[in-house]
């Protein structure tokens, strides 16, 4: 089936038009996208998927405002923390692009009821996956903290935020799988309002805890991990809500409860690579900020209040990702292989030009958007110039995520986990203990390390993708 050749339209026509899209992607469609225009389809799910990620984006950076008042030390902590919590993110984003990608092919397929039973599957290996990481928070906050370099204050007081992030974990699991689900099935805009929910409420909860206003007490950096946990919790309560009502693409899950060993294997056999892929390129960050604490403190907060402003523009890139992802298991599912390949393409046109753009703000404005989060000289001085470093590579930053994507949405997670085992493990690690340690760049040596590795990597994996393998995919 070819698409239709658009034709022309005047701009009021081509405005209301425009509009009564955006309202459609935002208040959740329930359009096939194996059938419709491609350019509809893309900004469909790619839009509520921003959103979505670009709220998540701001959590973050709003999180580590309130916290840098607390000074450098609690910075250092929650970057120590966050570094710890990448194993588990590594598990439940492994998980996630498993369930995104069997959930797109079967609803690709016209499978509404198995596509049901794969989200209640889902649910019972993500409470599974939990329970160590809760264990090792409540019981073991201050050895993670103390094995991960932290400093005098994060081993006596920061431990706290650490109990809570890891102890109250089975939230971030769940927000992660729950939302995959709706991606997968095309319920973009309901994924875009959990994360809205739950952020919004961390948003607002986040001064109120730390700084003890109103009739609250000042709970400090603890507050900041309680707040986290009320909001997260809160959009958990809210996607069940839904799971179990049925979604405008989904039956509801409620039904398909009972145990089905057959698509739970099928989950565990696609997500292997996905964890796989995520705990390589995650722990390679866990060794780095190793490499950073030893430099110190200051080093490492540099780096965290960085990550926060680079997660603040990856997200909406990762958005449009994601909707590659959908696209690509749907379409292979409903057989149109070639339609799913387009979609990569116009896709990764689209976050090229927007990761050029942020490109040009970081190089230009690096030290300014450093100095918000701090105001300590060197702290700045170490974020902006990872920033500018980083900046030279993002427009290949922004087609490796859609093409890594394609390969998740395909089911070919095994893929991007070969990819980043070489490139981070092999290449990432080594380089950037190289430059930083015998020849002594210090943090510079850890920031380049990262920029040749990833640079790499987002040009072979783009090779990779244009091959076509991850057509015949099977999950």
């Amino acid at each position: 089936m070819t698409e239709p050749e658009p034709t022309a339209i005047s701009p009021q026509v081509a405005d209301r038009s425009l509009w009564r899209e955006l309202r459609e992607a935002i208040r959740g469609s329930e359009a096939d996208y194996t059938q419709i225009g491609l350019g509809k389809a893309i900004f469909l799910l790619a839009v509520p998927m921003i959103l979505e990620l670009v709220m998540e984006s701001t959590f973050a950076v709003v999180d580590i405002y309130f916290v840098g008042k607390l000074g450098a030390s609690a910075v250092a902590t929650v970057g120590l923390t966050e570094t710890v919590l990448f194993l588990l993110y590594a598990v439940a984003m492994g998980l996630a692009m498993a369930v995104t990608a069997i959930v797109a092919r079967r609803v690709g397929e016209k499978k509404r009821d198995e596509a049901g039973a794969t989200a209640a599957q889902a649910l019972y290996v993500g409470l599974l996956v939990s329970l160590p990481f809760a264990a090792a928070g409540v019981f073991f906050a201050p050895d993670l903290l103390a094995l991960m370099g932290g400093d005098e204050w994060a081993l006596n007081e920061g431990y706290h935020y650490t109990r809570w992030m890891l102890g109250s974990n089975v939230v971030i699991v769940l927000l992660f799988v729950i939302n995959a689900i709706f991606r997968g099935a095309g319920d973009a805009a309901i994924a875009m309002r959990v994360l809205w929910l739950a952020n919004g409420i961390n948003i607002v909860l986040d001064p109120v805890l730390i700084f003890g206003l109103g009739p609250f007490p000042a709970l400090g950096i603890q507050g900041a991990a309680i707040a986290t946990t009320i909001g997260r919790g809160t959009g958990v309560a809210y996607q069940l809500l839904v799971l179990f009502r049925g979604s405008p693409h989904l039956s509801s899950v409620f039904s398909q409860l009972a145990w089905r060993g057959r698509i739970l294997l099928s989950i565990l056999r696609t997500a292997r690579g996905g964890v796989g892929q995520m705990i390589v390129a995650m722990t390679s960050w866990i060794f780095l900020m190793r490499i950073l604490a030893g430099v110190g403190s200051e080093a490492v907060a540099g780096a965290t209040i960085a990550l926060r402003i680079l997660l603040f523009t990856l997200m909406p890139a990762w958005g449009m990702s994601n909707a590659a992802a959908t696209l690509v298991g749907q379409n292979l599912g409903a057989g149109r292989p070639e339609r799913a390949e387009s979609a990569v393409w116009r896709t990764g046109s689209y976050n090229m030009v927007f990761m050029v753009a942020v490109s040009v703000v970081y190089f230009i404005y690096s030290r300014e958007l450093i100095g918000f989060f701090s105001d300590d000289a060197l702290v700045i001085s170490i974020g902006a110039e990872w920033l500018r470093i980083l900046s030279y590579s993002y427009f290949v930053y922004g087609w490796w995520m859609v093409s890594v994507q394609a390969f998740n949405g395909a089911g070919d997670t095994w893929t991007p986990t070969k990819i980043n085992l070489v490139f981070f493990w092999m290449i990432q690690i080594p380089l950037s203990y190289y430059l930083a340690i015998p020849l002594e760049w210090r943090h510079s040596g850890v920031f380049w390390g990262v920029f040749v590795s990833e640079t790499s990597v987002g040009l072979f994996t783009l090779w990779l993708f244009s091959r076509g393998g991850w057509k015949t995919a099977q999950v």
